[in-house]
């Protein structure tokens, strides 16, 4: 029974990961019609809204300091979402995109260093070199300059590594739904406010922009979020953890159907030393799914 409950946790898990990917297209879709800061404030609130919807019972009883830390977190969330989807709109390549902005899942430690002085594990010193490595495949292959968007996947990566940092330091005692709402609805609010101010926001959107808009709300935030949350209540950390790191493979893998993407030679390595950094990261958490194969 217990093994069943995994399978479905890890199944979760890893349709989250394809819905994070196909998050990818259907926003690239959408900015088609829509500005940047815009699309990603309605998309947000939308979420937010649904997941609150579905965490409702939950709400009750939250303590005041769990709230602000939660929205202060959001605010971190809505600026790396600003950076993600500024890079996302200027992108020639959304799986170069995705895997530079995987990078961040390398970098929590780093950041965890240098503002809070932790000392990260070793796996991760280990991974700091490929990952550069891939980076420096990926300006090599752009005659040693980076596309402006690489710069802003980078800065999101870089954003959302803090995001996780703060997640983890403040150790919030509320529900991930509960969370999760908070954080999406305080990062709309931010990134719908700073689209005021830059954006000139359109009186109408075609239907086709409309239908991708609602597709990456509702299963590109909405659905994978509450898959996720199901999957990690269910499941190691070790495996959820390594699961997730699929979402650049497929967005690659949905972008070359989708949009006839294709990389260079210099590209996929890039592509291919980023992925080995963030499994060497992950070292430990992989080294636990292996150990408990062999019980």
């Amino acid at each position: 029974m217990k093994q069943g409950m995994h399978g479905k946790a890890e199944l979760a898990l890893v349709m989250a990961s394809i819905f994070a990917g196909l998050g990818w297209i259907f926003s690239k879709e959408v900015l088609i019609g829509l500005p940047p800061l815009f699309f990603m404030a309605v998309r947000f609130l939308l979420a937010g809204f649904v997941v609150f919807l579905v965490g409702m019972k939950f709400f009750k009883g939250l303590n005041w300091q769990d709230v602000r830390q939660a929205s202060f977190v959001g605010v971190v969330m809505g600026i790396a979402m600003m950076f993600w989807v500024t890079g996302l709109d200027k992108s020639t390549n959304l799986g170069v995109g995705a895997f530079i902005s995987s990078l961040g899942v390398v970098l929590v430690p780093v950041v965890a260093r240098f503002l809070f002085a932790q000392r990260p594990p070793f796996s991760v010193w280990a991974a700091l070199p490929f990952a550069i490595a891939g980076l420096a495949c990926l300006a090599l292959t752009n005659k040693l300059g980076f596309e402006v968007a690489h710069l802003f996947f980078f800065s999101a990566a870089l954003s959302l590594a803090l995001q996780f940092n703060l997640l983890s330091r403040f150790s919030m005692g509320m529900h991930p739904l509960v969370l999760t709402a908070i954080q999406l609805c305080v990062a709309g609010s931010l990134l719908l406010l700073l689209s005021m101010f830059l954006e000139t926001i359109p009186s109408t959107i075609s239907l086709e922009v409309g239908g991708w808009l609602l597709a990456s709300a509702f299963i590109a935030t909405s659905l994978r979020f509450l898959l996720q949350t199901y999957g990690m209540s269910l499941t190691p950390v070790s495996h959820a953890a390594v699961i997730m790191n699929l979402e650049p493979v497929w967005t690659a893998i949905f972008a070359a159907f989708w949009f006839s993407e294709s990389m260079g030679t210099g590209q996929v390595i890039g592509c291919g030393l980023i992925f080995f950094a963030m499994l060497v990261s992950r070292w430990p958490q992989i080294r636990v799914i292996f150990k408990s194969s062999k019980k």
